[in-house]
């Protein structure tokens, strides 16, 4: 079975940091784009950061320069490390893989395996 399991997230003052993980089972994440959403209450889901196949990466200009994705074969498994948090970036986070490979990927209707989300809350 074809399964994305995130985890990491929880309650974080502002200023504070996560690391979110995001593990692969049923298949090798070696040759897909993985890509972190996020959606808010009340909101349409948004592309927070990508990684390719190929190690570039995209991050949204909400987001640049405070989180880093990255990836670990041997775990198989993507991760988003969240730093300087702040309340705005409330919200229920899922990652997802595209089997595209060498290319960052956007478009949320790209991907074909989503995990089911993790809650990031950002609060004092």
């Amino acid at each position: 079975q074809l399964q994305l399991v995130e985890s990491g997230g929880g309650l974080v003052q502002p200023g504070g940091s996560l690391r979110l993980s995001c593990a692969a089972s049923g298949f090798t994440l070696d040759y897909y784009a993985i890509g972190w959403f996020r959606q808010a209450p009340g909101k349409a889901r948004e592309g927070v950061s990508c990684l390719s196949s190929d190690g570039s990466t995209y991050y949204a200009d909400s987001v640049k320069g405070r989180f880093t994705i990255s990836r670990d074969n041997a775990k198989n498994t993507v991760y988003l490390q969240m730093n300087s948090l702040k309340p705005e970036d409330t919200a229920v986070y899922y990652c997802a893989a595209a089997a595209q490979e060498g290319v960052i990927v956007t478009e949320t209707d790209k991907y074909d395996y989503w995990g089911q989300g993790t809650q990031v809350t950002v609060s004092s």
